[in-house]
């Protein structure tokens, strides 16, 4: 998250057009906050959705959400997304991942992120 930010997302015409991210976050001034990993527990510890991808992402970006906004921001403020899935998922649950992450962050301007 970027207070006070001068950001400028986008894509460059010399590489292909990405969907449902960015491929540059150019950050020029600002304060910079970093999230540690999130996981699909609550606010108690509980997992949410065992055994339920779309469940567990949908915790992950609400536990997310909650983070930005003790540290006064939001998902528009948010540049980069590194995601990391721990045990596996059949890849044609990532549309899953990529219905949940719209709601939350920019489509128009989606932050650079690790999955496409």
């Amino acid at each position: 998250m970027i207070e006070n930010r001068e950001v400028r997302i986008f894509n460059p015409e010399t590489i292909s057009k990405p969907n449902g991210y960015s491929h540059v976050a150019e950050v020029t001034s600002g304060k910079l906050v970093y999230i540690a990993g999130q996981v699909a527990m609550d606010k108690d510890g509980q997992i949410v959705g065992k055994g339920d991808f779309g469940a567990q992402v949908r915790q992950v970006f609400v536990n997310l959400e909650a983070a930005l906004k003790a540290a006064g921001g939001s998902f528009s403020d948010v540049v980069k997304l590194n995601c990391y899935v721990v045990d596996s998922v059949d890849r044609r649950q990532l549309p899953v991942f990529r219905q949940t992450s719209d709601e939350f962050v920019s489509v128009q301007s989606p932050p650079v992120s690790t999955i496409p």
